[in-house]
């Protein structure tokens, strides 16, 4: 299942979108994140995945550097770790 976390706003959309059908919930991204901003959580199938944290939900373009802009510059980043291609930004 295709899940995008985030928003639209009069700026850009501002979208954390992750395959939980992809992730095989090894977590390896979660302390990847400079920002905190994923956790592993267990599913609807009862599958643990990644998902991104409730608190930061409505305002994951204030927490979350985006990757093009931010993440991508770092050697380690949520979607470097990532063995799968699970995790992309929208910014």
């Amino acid at each position: 299942m295709i899940i995008n976390y985030g928003y639209t706003d009069g700026s850009g959309e501002y979208y954390i979108v992750i395959d939980t059908d992809k992730c095989d919930g090894c977590g390896e991204c979660v302390p990847a994140c400079p920002q905190n901003v994923l956790e592993l959580a267990e599913d609807d199938y009862g599958d643990i995945v990644v998902k991104v944290r409730d608190a930061v939900k409505s305002k994951v373009s204030y927490v979350c550097l985006g990757f093009n802009p931010g993440c991508s510059k770092n050697d380690v980043n949520c979607r470097s770790v990532c063995k799968h291609d699970v995790i992309s930004h929208t910014w």
